[in-house]
């Protein structure tokens, strides 16, 4: 019998198993460019964790691939679809990446499956999110909660509760249309609000830059003056100051989105050579 023949039941099997494994396209946020009118919408912390899609079975990361946690994690779920954030609390992505790696851990226990959509329930995201509600009513659990939606009265209101969070080390804001259907890919019912913080730092040195950037400054490594942390910034140039970076030992004003565990900065853009304010 011909090698092929015999192979292909196989073939047949893992294409079957990986199919199952999917998980469908999610609804995503677009970033909020404040054109919006987002009053009387629904806003949450945006969690800065590991998005997770419970199928009913199994939980999966958002490209399919199965999570493993103990069986303790998964108790109660239902045996409907949940999306949700696999998260650890503020400011610990790097630690639940490095908790959702491994099989059967029981750091998984340290972990949540923070739910915000139903995405198979018909109606609205409120109809949607009762669904799950109701269901943990019923059948609570110690790993999973939903997440608190609050009605947004207008923009300024929005903005104040997202600096509350900011302060506190949250990362920004998810902000809803109620009544708005589940549509898989990217929506402008779910705008993604995050501010910025700016601060100053004293530029190290010069990172020879590739591709379009080859032959010129690609990033610099700077310091942050009182605690002598270092990091690149890579983004926010223009092809100008790329050409004629600032120069070593100068300080420059960049703007970021909050601090890992280390201290590094998040996200760290470039705005322009530091200007003292006070001359």
């Amino acid at each position: 019998m011909s090698r092929k023949i015999l192979l292909l039941p196989l073939l047949l099997i893992l294409m079957s198993s990986v199919t199952w494994a999917q998980s469908p396209l999610p609804m995503l946020p677009t970033t909020d460019d404040g054109s919006q009118n987002v009053d009387s919408w629904l806003m949450s912390e945006k969690l800065d964790g590991v998005r997770g899609y419970w199928d009913g079975k199994q939980l999966l990361s958002k490209n399919g691939i199965p999570f493993t946690p103990p069986a303790e994690f998964t108790n109660n779920f239902p045996d409907f679809p949940l999306e949700g954030e696999i998260w650890g609390g503020r400011q610990t992505f790097a630690k639940t990446i490095s908790i959702v790696k491994k099989k059967d851990g029981q750091n998984w226990l340290t972990l949540k499956f923070a739910i915000f959509d139903v995405p198979k329930a018909p109606g609205g995201f409120t109809d949607r999110i009762k669904v799950a509600e109701q269901w943990f009513a019923a059948h609570p659990s110690a790993t999973a909660f939903i997440i608190e939606q609050s009605p947004v009265r207008n923009r300024r209101f929005m903005e104040r509760h997202l600096q509350k969070i900011q302060k506190t080390g949250g990362e920004g804001l998810i902000v809803r249309r109620p009544d708005a259907p589940y549509s898989p890919g990217r929506s402008k019912d779910i705008l993604k609000v995050k501010g910025y913080e700016d601060s100053e730092a004293k530029v190290l040195e010069y990172i020879p830059g590739s591709g379009r950037n080859k032959g010129r400054m690609g990033s610099l490594l700077v310091e942050l003056p009182d605690s002598k942390i270092q990091f690149k910034v890579g983004s926010g140039f223009s092809d100008q100051d790329r050409t004629t970076p600032p120069p070593v030992g100068s300080l420059i004003t960049f703007k970021y989105n909050g601090f890992y565990e280390s201290g590094i900065p998040r996200f760290p853009a470039f705005v322009r050579i530091y200007r003292d304010e006070s001359l």
